[in-house]
Formats: structure tokens, C-alpha cells, sequence
């Protein structure tokens, strides 16, 4: 476990690596309210149609590389399209599948699991979802500015703090971090619900102290705070057992390597849990199998898009063991295998 904060400096550098335009740029369209999904004759009923994914803020992961599913799925997956939604990212997402809006959704294991087992933002009733795979780790990424005196979580009592957006993976994992340091947020801290582009400017113009982010590595909008050279990262690893035992086994300790970000001269111990593309149960067999192959077969188009996507992999995708694997993606996974 790192004990140390690590401190990032180092001059601006350039974020093209997490994008590449001319593929993400063309996969995105509008926000879609309405994608006829859930079967009967829907866009994910097997007949073709456009297949909208729900993805998550713009400063984020699940933005980028959704856009270069959307794509994937255009180029790859007969008489089918493909959109992204910006949305608030997990919670959100899980409920746009539920409604039909969106077909295909990121979210993180701790919510697709709420999800599967209809508690805590799903008490209305478990939703009928799937997986169709596990797609890459997000690495819960505490972040300040030297200044704010703050290097742990427990530093944050008293201080103003942004959990993440409301209705995503953020804002769950970030209160029970803190309540596993032994914080209420309600009580200990003044409490606030940004994405990670408005946290990284709140922390800029010092209206917040801290902040938290869900997300893999690298993440676009902290690349830039870095590069302001007083980002500092905060270790959280010692919590990720007390809260695996609590929650279940989708939090697990580990290390955002040294130079992920500039001027990060040592790894971070921090919480890490997999991100799962989800899809309805209802979503036609062949057309899950279909989608599966072609994000896994064209996983190197994917990783111009976002490095995330090197973490694709189908002898382990399917191992996820708190949501069934949808049948089509585990006929991949199996034939792949």
C-alpha cells in the first residue's frame, strides 16, 4: 500500500493521444431520448436500426470510447448504427437501458451489481440486464491542488469536495471511500456533485478543495490539471478491502502506474473496479454476438481512440461474476477462447 502523496508537475502536454477525431468525432451525434430498445421490433431486436450507447461526460472515458464503438459497430456490424449519449454516467446509463433509450451502456461493477440486485438506486426493482463483457478497470482517482493542505481523505473533513456527477459510479464509490476513512458526507464535508471538467475548473479557480473521479487511465480532463503542475494525488488503496468486504468483490487495490500522469514520479495505490458494457437481456441473441466480435476483433482501432481499450480482453471478459454474461457475447468469448 502507498502511503505517500504523489505530487504531478510538469509542463503542458498534448491530450491527442486520448482522442483520435476523425474516428470518435464521426460516431457522435445528439442526445437520443428515445431508442426503442427492449425488444419487440426495437433497434436491438436483431432488424437493424441505429443503437444508441450511453456513455458519460464529455472530460471523461466512456465519452471517447463510445464514440469509437459507435463507429466500430457502424463499419462492422451489418444494417446497424450507432450513437453515443453524454449522460452522468452509470446510474444514469443503467436506468436509459431500463427505459429503452439506449441499448448498449458503460457503467461501473458496483452499480451494475445494484442494478442486477434492484438496491440502493434500484429499489424501484432489479433491472433485466447483461453483460457483454468487461471492458477495462476504472481507478478511482482522488485529486487536489497543493495549497489545500489536503493528502489524505480524512484531510477532507471541513473542506469542500466534489464527489463526482449525480447518478454516476463516482459519486458511489466516492461516499463510501469516505465513509470507510470514517467521514459522513453529509455531515463532514461541504458537499458538491460536478463531473470531472467542472471539478478540474473548480479546483482551478479554488472554489473546491478536492475531488473525486471514476475513470480510466489516462483520463483526458486530468492530463490537463497535471500540466498545470500542482495536481495531487491522493492514495486510497487501505480502503478497497474494508469496502469489497462490505459491498462485494468489485473493489480491489490497485496502482496507477508511475508517469501515467506528467510529472507522477510513483504509483498510487488507489481503488479499481471494472467498467461492464451492459446491454437488456431482450437485446437479440445474434445481434449481442455481433457486437461483441466486432469490438473484440477490432480492439486496435479502439486503442487509437483511448488506450483503455488495451485492457479488452476476451478470455477474461466474460468472467464477471456479478451479472450474467449475455448469451450471444459468451458464444465470443467462448469461440475466441
Amino acid at each position: 500500500m502507498t502511503s505517500t502523496t504523489n505530487k504531478v508537475r510538469g509542463p503542458r502536454i498534448v491530450a491527442a493521444a486520448i482522442l483520435a477525431p476523425a474516428l470518435f468525432l464521426s460516431a457522435c451525434g445528439s442526445p437520443v431520448t428515445d431508442g426503442g430498445g427492449g425488444g419487440g421490433g426495437g433497434a436491438d431486436s436483431g432488424e437493424g436500426g441505429t443503437l444508441s450507447i450511453a456513455t458519460g461526460g464529455t472530460g471523461g472515458v466512456y465519452y471517447p470510447l463510445g464514440g469509437g464503438f459507435a463507429t466500430v459497430i457502424r463499419e462492422n456490424v451489418e444494417n446497424y448504427d450507432a450513437t453515443v449519449q453524454e449522460t452522468n454516467a452509470s446510474v444514469d446509463n443503467m436506468l436509459l437501458i431500463q427505459s429503452g433509450a439506449a441499448q448498449l451502456a458503460f457503467s461501473v461493477g458496483d452499480v451494475v451489481a445494484d442494478a442486477v440486485e434492484g438496491v440502493n438506486d434500484f429499489e424501484s426493482g432489479a433491472l433485466d440486464i447483461c453483460s457483454l463483457g468487461n471492458i477495462y478497470n476504472n481507478y478511482l482517482q482522488p485529486i487536489s491542488v497543493e495549497g489545500t493542505g489536503i493528502t489524505t481523505v480524512e484531510e477532507m473533513k471541513g473542506k469542500v469536495v466534489s464527489v463526482g456527477a449525480p447518478g454516476s459510479a463516482t459519486e458511489v464509490a466516492a461516499l463510501r471511500t469516505l465513509e470507510a476513512a470514517g467521514l459522513d458526507p453529509e455531515a463532514d464535508i461541504d458537499r458538491r456533485q460536478l463531473g470531472v471538467a467542472e471539478t478540474v475548473a473548480a479546483l482551478r479557480d479554488g472554489t473546491i478543495d478536492a475531488g473525486f473521479w471514476s475513470g480510466g487511465l489516462p483520463t483526458g480532463a486530468l492530463i490537463d490539471l497535471a500540466a498545470d503542475g500542482d495536481m495531487v494525488l491522493i492514495p486510497i488503496g487501505e480502503y478497497a478491502a474494508p469496502m469489497a468486504e462490505e459491498y462485494g468483490e468489485y473493489y480491489v487495490e490497485e496502482e496507477i502506474p508511475a508517469d501515467t500522469y506528467e510529472g507522477q514520479t510513483e504509483p498510487i495505490s488507489v481503488i479499481a473496479s471494472p467498467n461492464i458494457l451492459v446491454a437488456a437481456t431482450s437485446m437479440d441473441e445474434q445481434l449481442q454476438q455481433d457486437i461483441t466480435t466486432a469490438l473484440f476483433e477490432n480492439k486496435d482501432q479502439l486503442i487509437q481512440v483511448h488506450p483503455a481499450a488495451e485492457e479488452m480482453d476476451p478470455a477474461t471478459a466474460g468472467e464477471v461474476p456479478f451479472v450474467e454474461t449475455c448469451p450471444g457475447a459468451q458464444a465470443y468469448f467462448d469461440q475466441a477462447g
